[in-house]
């Protein structure tokens, strides 16, 4: 009964975000096919569990070359406690200054697009990641809980939330609270919606970039399973060449 209560509540999420969103989720797309086309890079960021459609964009099967994922290990959690633990990450993504020193590195460009996924849009790592993109000069698009960016205060010194700062805020439709299903006996709630949100937007992003990228007539070499037949043993390493080209050209 709670599975099947789960499972209610992602399909009523996914069709708020299909009713509500669609038209944000196109405008996004056609400025980030305008980048890509153009040869520039739609960057993409998360931190904490909104790593998780940063790396389902690229590199993945059905995606293509234009998406550069910025992930930072210390913004993400490959253990419970102790290095690279939650509490650690979950102290660091609060800490104001850092993301500007991460993002030193990447020479992004005006008039490139930065996306950013992250649920309250509040702590510091998303909300001075998109200060830094549009300091830059870059298209920021942000997917985050509009909710929880109407109803909580700002956590940051500046008082700005996500939102705040896009110039696309695509909401992923799932409240502040983000668990789904109660159970009888539990004071708390489970089973969290706001990362099949964000993959669900993504992979629309992903998709409708696609579609405007072939009305333009830009070739798009999509990275292919090895279970479909019809493509040489070699096509998912030229897509990687085409990576390693646009970073020689761009980067």
């Amino acid at each position: 009964m709670s599975a099947e209560m789960y499972l209610h509540r992602a399909q009523e999420i996914i069709e708020r975000i299909q009713s509500t969103q669609r038209m944000k989720i196109e405008a996004a797309a056609a400025k980030i096919a305008a980048v890509i086309a153009s040869g520039g890079w739609c960057y993409l960021f998360g931190s904490g569990h909104s790593v998780i459609p940063v790396l389902d964009i690229f590199p993945r099967y059905g995606s293509y070359v234009g998406f550069y994922p910025l992930m930072d290990p210390r913004l993400m959690w490959f253990n419970v406690i102790g290095p690279g633990g939650a509490p650690e990450l979950l102290w660091l993504e609060r800490q104001e200054g850092y993301i500007r020193n991460f993002l030193a590195s990447i020479p992004m460009r005006k008039g490139e697009c930065f996306l950013i996924f992250s649920h309250g849009g509040l702590n510091a790592a998303p909300v001075e990641a998109a200060v830094e993109a549009k300091r830059r000069g870059l298209m920021v698009i942000g997917v985050a809980s509009g909710r929880n960016q109407q109803e909580a205060r700002a956590a940051h010194s500046s008082g700005k939330k996500l939102f705040d700062l896009c110039d696309i805020a695509i909401d992923n439709c799932v409240e502040p609270e983000d668990a789904q299903v109660e159970i009888t006996g539990l004071k708390m709630k489970v089973g969290a919606g706001s990362t099949l949100a964000a993959v669900a937007i993504s992979m629309a992003l992903v998709s409708q970039t696609a579609a405007q990228l072939a009305a333009r007539g830009h070739s798009v070499e999509a990275f292919v399973s090895p279970n479909v037949r019809d493509f040489s043993a070699d096509h998912n390493e030229r897509v990687f060449d085409q990576f390693r080209e646009r970073v020689k050209a761009t980067l």
